[in-house]
């Protein structure tokens, strides 16, 4: 539907998406109205159905895939470059710093605890989301393993699976008490499981 508007009509529409976006955070689902994000838009009602003629639930949608491609954005270009220990470890305090920095309204907390929950065609792109994130994870545990690094008989999936499970816990942890330890703990132990299965299979 957005490529079927002008550069300047997709200009606009990205505005009252990300626009949108903020509100959700701040308000949950439950608690916006298209009100809510005309009044913070500066959109009209018209403009508003121009560009989602199926109202909010449209809208909804494409503020998850827009959470969904900042989360991974926020991250490069070091999670596309995992494939050395000081990598990792740049990629691990970038995702450290970024959750501290939004806190409570994060992406990720608006995309997982709030959008992906209650629309069906969200959840399909939490789904894509998080098959992407665990894919790139485990694309630079394979560059470690080709360079000798991490065992050759590591369950590549599987560890990226359970670091990206104790990351998003992490963060639901930060998100509720404002504390960072829980999502650190998560990240450094995951890399230091990659670290030992070397030692282990020496």
């Amino acid at each position: 539907m957005a490529e079927a508007f002008t550069a300047k009509g997709r200009a606009t529409r990205a505005r009252i998406v990300e626009g949108a976006a903020l509100v959700l955070r701040e308000q949950g689902v439950g608690f916006t109205t298209l009100d809510d994000i005309r009044g913070r838009t500066g959109t009209s009602k018209s403009q508003l159905f121009h560009y989602f003629p199926d109202g909010k639930d449209e809208l909804l949608l494409a503020v998850a895939q827009f959470e969904a491609n900042r989360i991974l954005e926020d991250q490069q270009p070091h999670l596309g470059q995992l494939d050395s220990w000081e990598s990792w470890q740049r990629w691990r305090d970038v995702v450290v710093e970024r959750y501290e920095q939004q806190g409570d309204h994060c992406p990720s907390g608006a995309l997982f605890l709030h959008v992906g929950r209650v629309r069906p065609g969200a959840r399909a792109i939490v789904t894509e989301l998080m098959r992407q994130w665990q894919a790139q994870l485990a694309r630079g545990m394979r560059a470690l393993q080709s360079q000798g690094l991490v065992s050759a008989d590591l369950d590549v999936e599987r560890a990226a699976a359970a670091l990206l499970a104790g990351l998003q816990g992490g963060v639901a942890i930060l998100m509720s008490t404002g504390d960072s330890t829980h999502l650190k703990a998560a990240i450094d132990t995951g890399i230091e499981h990659l670290r030992a299965s070397r030692a282990a299979a020496e």
